[in-house]
């Protein structure tokens, strides 16, 4: 498959029916990070860039902004223009452009999600500020669970990430703000973050940040470390209701496992590389890519059987769920 821009349709559990772009060109291998986190459902990360400086394949914000003007059209019932994807899209600096671009052709609303690895910087967070959400993560409020989990480049601190994220708060032009909380649980001796203490210090810190919603998931992907495993989901509630009592019902929102939203109505181009490009951007079981892309099992089987063939994706995971991942 060659180097381009991915855009495409995503189902999410927490953004519904979203249209996903990657701003940073993807030959298959995840290159462009600053994060190489143990959780990570694009694997590991063949080295880590310490900041936008050194991204490679940084795409122009003409590039996104025309390829939206003709793809979103393809697209009907969506919630979300979404920058997300296969790299840190913060990376790019061109972002705040791209989004204003596409406000002049388009009338959904514009989600970042990031890792928050980058918001201390000011032009970031002038980026940011053209969106109408960011999702940003935050895992834990320690430095060691922090570098545990991420294991970001050097130079990447909590405390500059937590300060970046008050600032957006901050900001005279600021976004609705979402904080993403990621919880692990692990088969080995791993600074886990769903204990008490860690829960503990996250309210503490969150309560700092003042962001509009919370929430609150577990891995649901095959991961990068395979001693990474979800929290059950029994703790998981007993989380969620630790947030509700510090913050409100109405702020937090408990992210469980399944694709509930209905589908988006799309208009397929070359359908084959639709399929290649969502599974590019994240693993995905067979189910999953059909309520992505609106299609029939009938129509995915043979273009699987012909990416495997190709060897262009392999699938992973267990007996119970097998993932198609990009090779």
């Amino acid at each position: 498959m060659t180097s381009r821009i991915i855009y495409g349709p995503i189902l999410s559990r927490r953004l519904g029916r979203s249209l996903g772009i990657d701003v940073i060109k993807n030959t298959g291998t995840k290159k462009n990070c600053n994060f190489d986190c143990v959780y990570c459902q694009l694997g590991h990360v063949d080295y880590k860039v310490t900041g936008p400086e050194y991204v490679k394949g940084a795409v122009k914000p003409e590039e996104v902004i025309e390829g939206i003007r003709t793809y979103h059209k393809n697209i009907d019932n969506l919630d979300y223009i979404t920058f997300s994807g296969t790299c840190e899209p913060t990376m790019n600096l061109g972002l705040g452009e791209m989004i204003m671009g596409i406000r002049k052709i388009s009338k959904q609303p514009i989600c970042v999600i990031t890792n928050s690895s980058l918001v201390e910087r000011e032009d970031v967070r002038s980026n940011l500020a053209e969106a109408d959400l960011i999702v940003a993560t935050l895992v834990s409020g320690y430095e060691d669970t922090f570098k545990a989990i991420h294991r970001p480049a050097d130079g990447i601190r909590l405390e500059n990430i937590i300060e970046g994220l008050k600032a957006i708060k901050k900001m005279k032009k600021h976004p609705k703000l979402g904080i993403e909380v990621m919880l692990v649980d692990s088969t080995i001796d791993f600074p886990v973050n769903y204990t008490e203490k860690e829960i503990n210090k996250l309210i503490e810190v969150i309560r700092e940040i003042d962001p509009d919603e919370i929430e609150i998931l577990t891995i649901s992907r095959p991961p990068a470390d395979n001693y990474i495993i979800p929290v059950s989901e029994t703790r998981l509630k007993e989380i969620a209701s630790r947030f509700d009592e510090a913050f409100g019902t109405e702020q937090v929102k408990l992210v469980l496992k399944g694709l509930k939203r209905g589908r988006s109505s799309m208009k397929h181009g070359n359908l084959e590389e639709e399929v290649y490009d969502l599974i590019l951007r994240r693993p995905c079981t067979f189910r999953q890519i059909c309520a992505s892309l609106g299609i029939k099992s009938v129509e995915l089987a043979p273009i699987i059987d012909k990416l495997r063939s190709s060897k262009s994706i392999f699938e992973t995971g267990n007996v119970e769920e097998r993932y198609y991942k990009a090779a």
